[in-house]
């Protein structure tokens, strides 16, 4: 079966502490169930999360969904917010384990990114750099999603033109942003091989699309 392989770059600075920082992780876990319960994306997914604050930890290594195991996220109180590092992960992490065809081998999918972000990058350079490499590598979507009123769109919407954005980063709207990211998912794994890229789905009323 060809894998479909989703990243989730997720911040995880100090400005998410306290319930934010809860609130994401009840979310995650609530997405999870949602694509447990897709019989097609039990059998093709593979979830990848790496978490940026100070530092970047990938915290679940690539693992199909049927193995995957959610730990707790946590963030520092306080810190910088290394997007671009994040970037520079990521993108040595695809380049090792994304599965290209071959004769005796089908590749695996395009696969999906969404970066969830409440503030701005720290490390300005190295992500500008990093955006055309990311650009390159011909993910199927790239959804940046930005809470709050720290977040920044225009840094975003450098990276991809899909960029949507939350009021706030509580327990409510994130739930709505989930179960949205794991409609994008499941959208996208019924489409592979017959488009090239994955159309989002209509997003509920928290979630705002920036153009």
């Amino acid at each position: 079966m060809r894998r479909l392989p989703v990243y989730f770059l997720l911040d995880t600075s100090g400005s998410m502490n306290g319930e934010p920082i809860q609130a994401l992780n009840n979310a995650l876990s609530g997405m999870i169930n949602n694509l447990r319960s897709d019989a097609q994306a039990a059998e093709t997914l593979w979830i990848s999360i790496i978490t940026f604050d100070r530092e970047v930890k990938e915290i679940v290594p690539l693992t199909a969904l049927e193995t995957f195991q959610l730990p707790e996220i946590t963030c520092p109180e306080s810190g910088p917010t290394f997007t671009g590092k994040a970037l520079e992960v990521l993108y040595e992490k695809v380049g090792k384990e994304i599965r290209k065809g071959s004769p005796t081998q089908k590749g695996d999918w395009r696969p999906l990114l969404f970066l969830f972000t409440d503030g701005k990058p720290s490390d300005l350079q190295l992500y500008s750099e990093m955006i055309p490499k990311i650009q390159s590598v011909n993910f199927g979507a790239i959804v940046a999603c930005a809470a709050g009123h720290s977040a920044d769109n225009t840094k975003l919407l450098q990276l991809t033109n899909d960029v949507v954005h939350l009021d706030t980063a509580d327990s409510t709207t994130l739930k709505q942003f989930f179960k949205w990211v794991s409609d994008t998912i499941e959208q996208g794994n019924k489409s592979m091989g017959t488009t090239d890229n994955v159309a989002l789905p209509p997003p509920p009323s928290e979630v705002h699309l920036v153009i």
